[in-house]
């Protein structure tokens, strides 16, 4: 039988890199591909890494109820297809979907069957350097982001599991844990 996973957590705590090993190891598993109307970064492939929409086109489709879930974040739209998630499914497909934490309550209240999975960072501290040594986002985003953890912490109260990130082996350990108990 197949199942969604929603794995959340703040930017910079490491989820692309748990998930990534978590995907080299059951390679069974799908992970669904995000829209957004963020630009692209270095490195990053359509279809791949997301789907990059304009905010015209996102907004169409969210307001023909085209998304599972979608949000605003740091002044950039992101969103699921439901079309992707019910079709990966009904495939009997495992399905893990990366994405924050109030789209994650949203993905719950539409699919309580789906399991939350919130990925922690051992520290405030730690996940500011974590941003910081991405030389990603300039300072302003990296201070927008960390002014959102706060309500992401509280919203993972609402999830089914937490796995703290201190070191990626622990991290998928206690990832697969969740995943398989």
């Amino acid at each position: 039988m197949s199942k969604l996973y929603v794995i959340s957590g703040s930017s910079g705590v490491g989820k692309g890199t748990v998930i990534k090993e978590l995907l080299k190891k059951y390679p069974d598993f799908k992970l669904s591909v995000s829209c957004t109307t963020r630009a692209k970064r270095d490195g990053e492939i359509e279809g791949v890494n997301y789907y990059y929409l304009s905010e015209e086109e996102f907004k169409r489709l969210a307001a023909a109820g085209e998304f599972l879930e979608w949000a605003e974040f740091s002044g950039n739209l992101y969103g699921t297809k439901k079309s992707f998630v019910e079709e990966c499914l009904n495939k009997g497909n495992n399905l893990i979907l990366e994405i924050d934490t109030k789209g994650a309550l949203n993905v719950k209240r539409m699919m309580p069957e789906a399991v939350l999975i919130f990925i922690a960072p051992p520290s405030l501290e730690e996940l500011e350097a974590r941003l910081r040594g991405r030389h990603t986002e300039t300072e302003d985003a990296i201070q927008r982001r960390l002014a959102s953890i706060k309500l992401e912490m509280e919203n993972s109260k609402q999830f089914d599991y937490v796995v703290v990130n201190d070191t990626v082996d622990r991290a998928l350990f206690s990832l697969e844990n969740c995943m398989f108990s």
